[in-house]
Formats: C-alpha cells, structure tokens, sequence
C-alpha cells in the first residue's frame, strides 16, 4: 500500500521543484507520471525538464507520443499512464483516488501554496485520502527547507 505526500510550495515554484522530486522517485527505481490538467502547461513543463541541463538530465516525453509505455517519466492529463508508473506527480489539481494511493508506491500531490485555491483544493484532497484510510504526510518548504508538518 502507498502513500500520498504533499508538497506545500512556498519558496520554489513547481519547476524547480519538481525535477528534485523526479530525480529522487527515478533513484527509487520507479517509473513515474506527472499529472496536470492542461496539455498546455504539461508541454511547458517538458520545456522546463529539457533546459535543466546535462548534469539534471531526467529522460521524459510528453503523452501522445508512440512510445509513451517506454518513458520512465510520462507527462499527461490522463489518469490512466502509459507508461505503468508506480509514483504519479500529481501538480495543478489533477485528481487522484483513494485507489490509485493504495495500488502505487507513492503519490505526490504537489501545490502552489501562494494560491489559496490550490491550497484549499489540497486540503480537500488530503481530508478525502486520510477519510478513505489512505497513509499520507504533508510537507512544507517554509522554513527554507522540507520539513514534514503532518502525518495520517
């Protein structure tokens, strides 16, 4: 059974942080989708990950491509990954369900914590994981490091 972790981003925006998070989840050997809402902002995304340089290379590809099952990173809209990832990266509110936590090693919610929007969406999120008896931690950049605040 997974768990779900939640990013509070506070100090560094969605495209700084997210290559640290896919480079340690590639570290622990797992394939991985980054889910958002928007095809746009996922090929921004994919932009971002290329400009990170040689030395933060993280082999990805945007969904929609013919070897979507072959990529350790999948970028997408959908819910259902071609890639089989065992870690999804869930930014921008995209859903994600009770199931999905238990059936994968790990679930990333991460979210913008200078968006009281998106910050009340994840804590809708948290509250419908922890009810359904999902494992979760929240963690928080606040202090200028990542702290865990809380754990379910």
């Amino acid at each position: 059974m997974g768990a779900a972790y939640f990013y509070h981003l506070t100090r560094r925006p969605l495209q700084d942080t997210l290559p640290v998070l896919l480079d340690k989840a590639r570290g622990a050997g797992w394939r991985i989708a980054v889910r958002g809402q928007s095809r746009d902002r996922m090929a921004w995304l994919d932009e971002r990950l290329w400009l990170g340089g040689d030395d933060a290379f993280l082999p990805h590809g945007l969904a929609g491509g013919p070897h979507d099952a072959l990529q350790p990173i999948l970028l997408t809209t959908e819910a259902e990954a071609a890639n089989t990832p065992s870690c999804v990266m869930a930014v921008d509110g995209a859903a994600v369900s009770p199931e999905e936590v238990q059936a994968l090693e790990r679930v990333c919610i991460l979210f913008d914590g200078t968006d009281p929007e998106a910050v009340q969406h994840a804590r809708v999120q948290w509250k419908t994981l922890t009810d359904a008896g999902c494992s979760a931690q929240y963690w928080s950049e606040e202090s200028g490091r990542w702290e865990k605040k809380a754990e379910k």
